[in-house]
């Protein structure tokens, strides 16, 4: 699937280049496509300011990937619920069952497996 025409948002964008959410973050915006990243303490990385909360995105964002602990799941996709996001990939260490469920249940397509690795990035 060509991602370079949607708007994706990586929850728990890090600026600690050991996160998976700084690697997912940079990677991407490496490859030209158009992610912002979500973490609610706020930070940024190469230029890339993040959003405390999906709301606060100046654009429509179309894919979420998850890279947040288990425990804060139901609200981050309560975010996109409320913003319209109609895919969701949940990242190896970043699901719950019930997350999982609550998105199916809105309509949103989840997905239980690495964006990276699915699409070719990794």
């Amino acid at each position: 699937m060509n991602y370079h025409d949607k708007n994706i948002a990586v929850f728990g964008a890090s600026e600690d280049p050991s996160k998976y959410g700084y690697k997912i973050l940079t990677e991407l915006a490496a490859n030209g496509l158009h992610v912002y990243g979500i973490n609610p303490k706020g930070g940024h990385i190469k230029g890339n300011t993040f959003f405390t909360c999906l709301a606060d995105v100046p654009t429509k964002v179309d894919i979420a990937i998850m890279v947040v602990p288990p425990v804060v799941l139901r609200g981050a996709v309560e975010q996109c619920v409320r913003a319209g996001v109609r895919e969701i990939w949940f990242q190896p260490g970043a699901r719950l069952e019930s997350a999982y469920q609550a998105a199916v249940a809105a309509g949103i397509h989840a997905i239980n497996s690495c964006f990276m690795a699915e699409n070719g990035f990794w």
